[in-house]
């Protein structure tokens, strides 16, 4: 018997840390493909806590599903997410915690512009109604390339660890101005 409450366990947990796997390649998947209700849905209803650094901290899931809608919902906006290596913990049969390398392009058509990010999520998730959701992220950027095209070849604006607001505001993108100030 003890056995199989062991085995049991095991394998709950198993499918928890595929499940957890599953929602943040569809968080990745719903950004990628400009679907602010289906970001939306990965997070936890009610509070929560959600810190995009420039973008933005969000309580609430409706408040970042606004804020993507409007900065990168737009058809000059073209994005790739890819998460990589998710060290996920479960810490008790409704929370767990977790933390995944993010590599991020972005394709500004209107500016003309590329961005590359290497960043990191800091995840916590709760189960609610038997489906994992996030409850909590912090997204850390360690890696930033901005470049230029507007004259037919790349021009980078910057390379480091965070680019200067004037280079690289997600509110307010501009090429234009980030050359004001070099």
């Amino acid at each position: 018997m003890t056995i199989m409450l062991e085995l049991g366990a095991r394998l709950r947990i198993l499918e928890d840390l595929e499940a957890i796997r599953k929602l943040k390649a569809r968080y990745f998947f719903c950004c990628d493909q400009k679907d602010p209700q289906g970001v939306r849905d990965c997070f936890a209803p009610g509070k929560v806590l959600i810190d995009y650094g420039r973008i933005g901290v969000f309580h609430d899931r409706d408040q970042l599903a606004e804020v993507f809608e409007r900065l990168g919902c737009q058809e000059h906006i073209v994005e790739m997410h890819h998460g990589e290596n998710p060290q996920i913990t479960i810490v008790d049969d409704t929370n767990a915690r977790g933390t995944w390398g993010l590599y991020y392009h972005l394709i500004n058509t209107r500016e003309r512009s590329i961005t590359q990010l290497g960043a990191y999520y800091e995840d916590e998730y709760r189960k609610l109604d038997n489906e994992w959701k996030i409850s909590k992220t912090r997204c850390v950027v360690t890696s930033t390339l901005v470049m230029d095209l507007a004259d037919g070849m790349a021009k980078i604006l910057f390379a480091g660890r965070a680019a200067p607001v004037a280079v690289d505001d997600p509110i307010a993108p501009s090429v234009e101005s980030a050359e004001k100030i070099h």
